[in-house]
Formats: C-alpha cells, structure tokens, sequence
C-alpha cells in the first residue's frame, strides 16, 4: 500500500472514532440533534436557528457556520490546537504554535472544561457535534486536513479568540525579553535540537494589531419614537480571524437572540433580544504585569516566594512541522521525512508562565486573561438576561478581560461600561518592565470591581458614545472625573474619530432609528476641519517660489472647494489624505509637532488644529504630488478611483477612511496589485436596533455571510454596504416567515 493511501486509511479510521464520539455519525444522535433543529435562511443568508435546547440550538448554528465557513473554522481549530505547522508547514505557523503551546491554550481548554457551567457545556457540545455532523455529509467536499473536532476544540479556540485581545497587550513580552538579552548581550543556548526558550515569537496575530469600533445609545429623550436605540459598528480585520457571523438563535423559554459572533464559537457576542442589547468596542487597560522572582540558590527549578521554595513546572512541548515540496526539496523528502520536529521546554508557576530568566532570577507575566475561561459563559448570560437588573447581576460574573460595553433596553435605560478584569494593582504599572516581587503582597491578586470601574448610566443629554478612546467624555454634559480612578487606569485622550462622534450624538436633536442608521455612515473627515486652511494659505503662500506654481495653485483650488468628505466621487480628499500621512506620521506614530495646536481636555473637542511645521508640510505635499502623478498619472483623482471595495465579482468605489483623519465611517486599505487600495480593515458588522414592543433592526455584514464564492451570499452584503446602506433584521416570526429563502434542517439543505 501507498504511504498516501496508508494515511487516508489512518485519517478516515481517526474521523470514524472522533465522531462516534462524539455522537455525529450518521444514525447516531447527531441526526437525533439534527431533527430538532429548524434552520430558516432570510435575506442574504442570514440564518434563524429554533431548537427545543441550548444544545441542538448551538448544534444548528455550527452547521450553518460549516456551510458558509467550515474550511476557516478548521483552519482555525487547528491553530488553536497548535498543529498548523504539521497540517500546512511554514515558519509563520510555526511560531504561532510555540506560541499557543508556551502559553497553554489547547492545554488549559482541558483542565477547565470541567468548570464551565451546564448551560454554555451544552452549548459547546452541541456546536463540536453540529461541525462532525457537517464533515460526515460533506467528507468528499472538503479538504482531507478538515477532521472532526472535541469541544475542547471549542473552548480552545474562543480562549484563543478573546487571547488576540487581551493578552500580551501591545506586544509587552517580545519588548521585555528583547531589552533583556540587549542588556546581557546573550542568549540561552539551544543544544540537541532544543529552540531557545526564551526567544521573542511575536503576537498571537501580528496582522490584526490595530483593532477598533464605534458604538453609540440613545435614551427616549433623544429619540423621535421615545424608545431607546443602540448603534453597534466593530472595526476588525476583513480576515479570516475577524469574520464575523449574522445569526439569530431561538430556544423557546431561554434564549431569543439576534446578533454576531467571530466564526468558530458557539455564543453571540453583541446584539439584542426582545428587551436588551448591547455592543462592544475595543478598550486599553492595563491587564498584566512582569515579575521578577528570585532562583533559589540551591536549586536552579525553585524559586523563592511567601518564605517558601516553590519548585517550576517544566513542559516540553514538540511541534511537527511539514516540509513544504518545493524545489530540491521534493527530491530529499523520501530521505528527510515529510515533517520535521522542533522542540521548546517552557516553565510555568502558579503565578503565570514563565516568559524570561537569567542566572538569579525568573519573570513571570502575570495576566488577568491568562486563568480566566468564563469569557463566552458570561456572553450567553449577557442573551440571557431580560432586564437591566440580571444585566448587571451577569456583570458581576467579571469574566471578561476588556472591550468597552454600550447596553440599551426597552425600559428606556442607556448605560455605558468601561468594562474589564483589571488587576487592583499594589504598585505603580510597568508595562513590559519588570516587579521585583518576594511575597504576595507584592503582586495583584484581586481585580476592581464592576461598581469601580468608570459607567455612565441615563445621563443628561440622553445618548452615550465610545470610540475606543478612554472612557472621560463618553457624555459631554456628565464627563467623568480622570481624578476618581486610579493612575493604571488610562489618561486623556480624545481622537478625532470620538470628536466627530460627539459632534454628530451631542445636542438636543432627537433621532428615528432611520436617522441613526445614515448617520452611522457619515462621510465627513474631522481633520480638514482642523488643517485644511492652513494647507491652502501655505500652498498659495509659497506657489510664487515653486517651479509648479499653476499646478500647486490649481491643487490649492482643488482642496479648497472639497466638501471635506472621504464619499468616493470627491476631489482633493485624495491628496490631502495622503499629504497628511507624509507629514504628520514617522511610521506609524503621529508626531508630536504634527499639530500647531496640540488636543487639550481643557478643550476636548475643539483640539488638535493647526499645521505645526509648515516647511516639512509644504515638502511633504511636493513629494505626495509627484508620487501619485507617477502612481496613476494625476494627483486630482476621486477618493474611489482609488479606494476601492472588492470581493469577488464586486468592485466597487469606496466611500471611507481611516479613523486618524477623523473619519466615522472608518475604512483602512492594502494596497492590490494594480496599485489601486482596497478595504482590508474597519467596519465590520454594524448594527442599528430600536427597543420598542418589538425590536427593530437595520444591519450588514460588509463581506457578506458566507465564505464561498459560488454562494449567492458571498458578496450581496458588500454591495450594500459600498452604497451606504443596511438591511432590515427579521426579528419576529411575521419578519422571518415573510422573508425567509430557504428551510431545512441541517443535513436536509437545498444546496446554494
């Protein structure tokens, strides 16, 4: 026999036993589950999943995943499990699995399983079988790599998901360990094939470093109905890590939520049901600390802590990587293997794992999301919820590690949330620097709680706001005090992507759900307000001097007469966005000079303003010129002769830009092959609900819902979103029978 055919017989007897397992074979209670499950498709492929229990319900929302997305899920799963580089080999995989497997992830999904309440174990058992159940209908369809998968799966991959977030904030351990082999000018050897344990690996996901979003709630005293509304807009990566998935999960007597959640887990993370929603965006506290602790001088596997010798675990963990056929290569494998084997030993302490050490001592990053993996249980008790006081009570569960929260209900409440597990912290922050800590009084060990944490709740103005900035001006007439909180808490800042925000809720006009549906998507971009007149008196001021003074002159024209929109027909928006990257960045920090007059919070929403060093603007505006002539042989193109939405089929103008010019309606782009730059971050899934009798809801999905091409629903949502615009939500059962598409069971689909 084949080695080829020997290891399809291995896989194919492996996926025999993991899905008896886990109940998904054919006949097996994976049909049981299957029958219980009504799955009806609406308007672009949005599914509304009813089931008699948390399990099925959940099972019913794996398979529609798998429809749209069951490659990327098993991508995923697999990274999360640590095996990408055996499954898809590559030095990128490889790093990410020394990463997942130094900081436990697959491992910890296991020991903590146990633990998970019954309601959301339920939910994570259902979605494995809901995934098994797909692959064993669809076997010939897929990839021999997708296999079927445990809810330690599951589990590991939310933890993973909720990691990208929250852990190793800003890339502190690869700071840290890099100054310390920088001041000691060594490394610790490898030998025998052992990788140097203490070696920077990166970020979990180095690609998805900028992450943000805009939320915004209205009381009754700002809206024309006198209901409440809640405005949800996630800015993530246009990615197969950020994918979000459209869903409405029904179990009558427990769950009837309408929302979105990353593709891979079982639990909605925002939206709404008949009485509440909420949404998040990203937030910045400080939710870790690098210890130093002393070696026991006896033994180099103890340290010294609380007057004890405590010892180090050791685990040695051994990653498999595939040995791509390429080239040469393809000639050496039957000598070399088809993998190869990269070992690492890491150390652990019950205080966080170990990231560094050096002849005296040990460092330990001690993370508030590290132990923690309640995260989606507290998700699923947020859906649960009816009423503002059982919000709160789930709240208190204080199992989410960050992300800013923005709630609405149909009583007419707002409530705003700077929401997070941060550590009650015994000394000042130090970032990626090191404590020296001897006892536990010298560490945190508790983490504030839900009533210490900046909240605005039914303020005067009527509306809550936030931009990823820290939470002081959330309202404008009740602005928190920055003196009430302690110092790790984050200081001032208010970008101009908040002020346009504040600019379009603040006041006294009331809104329909119309109204905010539309205004989410304001084209406006804050910083011409700010710099534009400087520019153009600069321009003209020094045209007589230039070699190009008609063209320079006919740029000033240009910018002058630009509505100060990033919409994709205008001229000169083009040109001022990328003058102002040229001048006002080195890399991707803003200069501290870029502005004459720098943000105050004395005056939050009238700052910054002003050209701080008029010669390197007025050089940076030549160079910009010459390089888009040489780009695309003009510099007065259109913003979406440029800017472009693309997928598929679908290519697009883009209306949009990044939230450093102060944009709202935040797109960030890469740059194609064709020189031209299409969307590969910012929104996302936005959502608009109004709380009456019944919710009312606008949304979309700027991907669209499914992740193959052939799908009608690969790209129809892209094209609402290109033109501004949103679908109506069907919530109610008249809504969903008046628009749904298809219905099935799982197992039972009319195939797109």
């Amino acid at each position: 026999m084949k080695r080829t055919d020997q290891c399809k017989v291995a896989w194919t007897a492996f996926a025999a036993l993991l899905i008896a397992a886990s109940g998904a074979r054919a006949g097996t209670a994976g049909e049981d589950l299957a029958s219980q499950v009504e799955i009806r498709r609406t308007s672009y492929g949005v599914p509304h999943i009813k089931a008699p229990t948390l399990k099925a319900v959940a099972f019913g929302l794996a398979y529609c995943q798998a429809e749209d997305h069951m490659e990327s899920i098993a991508r995923l799963y697999i990274s999360a499990r640590g095996e990408s580089a055996k499954v898809f080999g590559g030095e990128s995989n490889l790093r990410s699995d020394l990463r997942n497997r130094q900081f436990r992830v697959y491992e910890r999904s296991i020991e903590t399983y146990h633990l998970l309440d019954a309601d959301y174990r339920s939910m994570v058992e259902g979605y494995a079988e809901g995934l098994n159940y797909y692959i064993a209908l669809h076997r010939d369809e897929l990839p021999e790599w997708v296999q079927p998968f445990t809810p330690h799966d599951v589990v590991a991959h939310s933890m993973r998901g909720v990691a990208r977030f929250a852990f190793d904030r800003g890339g502190i351990v690869n700071s840290f360990i890099k100054r310390k082999q920088n001041e000691t000018k060594t490394q610790v050897a490898s030998a025998a094939g052992l990788v140097d344990p203490f070696s920077p690996l990166g970020p979990i996901d180095p690609d998805e470093a900028s992450m943000g979003s805009n939320m915004w709630a209205f009381g009754g005293s700002r809206t024309e109905s006198g209901n409440a509304i809640l405005m949800g807009n996630p800015h993530q990566g246009w990615s197969m890590v950020a994918t979000y998935y459209e869903a409405h999960l029904t179990v009558p007597g427990k769950l009837n939520f309408y929302g979105t959640t990353f593709i891979g887990r079982c639990v909605l993370t925002t939206g709404f049901n008949e009485n509440l929603g909420w949404t998040h965006t990203v937030n910045y506290p400080d939710l870790e600390e690098i210890y130093e602790l002393a070696l026991d001088p006896e033994h180099s596997d103890r340290y010294l802590f609380d007057g004890g010798s405590v010892p180090i675990a050791r685990e040695q963990a051994t990653v498999e990587v595939k040995r791509v056929r390429d080239g040469w290569s393809r000639w050496l494998l039957p000598f070399g293997g088809e993998t190869r084997q990269v070992r690492k030993e890491f150390e652990h302490t019950p205080l966080g794992p170990v990231i560094h050490r050096d002849q005296e001592s040990i460092y330990v990053l001690r993370s508030a999301a590290y132990d923690e993996f309640r995260f989606y249980q507290q998700w699923l008790r947020f859906a649960q919820s009816s009423n503002f006081e059982q919000f709160k009570e789930a709240l208190d569960i204080l199992a989410i590690p960050m992300f800013n929260l923005t709630y609405a209900d149909r009583e007419g409440n707002i409530f705003y949330l700077w929401n997070g597990t941060v550590p009650d912290l015994p000394h000042k922050a130090h970032r990626d620097e090191a404590v020296r800590a001897s006892t536990s009084e010298d560490i945190w060990t508790r983490f504030h709680s839900i009533p210490e944490l900046p909240q605005v709740f039914n303020p005067e103005g009527g509306y809550v706001q936030n931009c990823n900035d820290p939470p002081y001006f959330t309202n404008l007439n009740e602005p928190l005090d920055i003196d009430a909180y302690p110092e790790h808490f984050p200081r001032h800042r208010l970008g101009l992507r908040t002020q346009h925000s504040l600019a379009l809720v603040h006041g006294e006009k009331k809104f329909s759900l119309e109204d905010v549906r539309d205004m989410k998507f304001d084209l406006g971009m804050l910083l011409a307000e700010r710099v534009k007149d400087d520019l153009v008196a600069l321009l003209r001021e020094r045209a007589d001097g230039s070699d190009d003074s008609a063209e320079i002159r006919k740029a000033a024209d240009a910018i002058e007469r630009w509505n100060n929109t990033v919409a994709a027909d205008t001229h000169g928006s083009l040109v001022f966005a990328r003058w102002w990257r040229e001048y006002a960045y080195d890399g991707s920090e803003l200069r501290e000079d870029a502005y004459e007059v720098p943000w105050a919070p004395e005056n939050p929403v009238t700052t910054p303003s002003g050209i701080g060093e008029p010669d390197r603007a007025w050089e940076a505006f030549g160079k910009v010129t010459q390089e888009l002539i040489a780009d695309y042989g003009d510099w007065d193109l259109a913003w979406g002769d440029v800017h472009r939405i693309r997928r598929g089929d679908v290519d697009m103008p883009a209306s949009g830009g990044e939230g450093g010019l102060g944009c709202f309606r935040v797109i960030r782009f890469k740059r194609d092959l064709d020189g031209k730059y299409s969307v590969a971050h910012g929104d996302s899934a936005i959502m608009a609900v109004e709380f009456g009798e019944q919710p009312r809801a606008y949304t979309v999905v700027g991907y669209s819902q499914s992740g193959r091409p052939e799908s009608p629903h690969y790209n129809d949502q892209t094209v609402l979103y290109a033109n501004q615009q949103m679908k109506r939500a069907a919530f109610t059962e008249s809504e969903i029978e008046a628009n749904t598409l298809r219905r099935y069971h799982p197992g039972g689909e009319a195939r797109d």
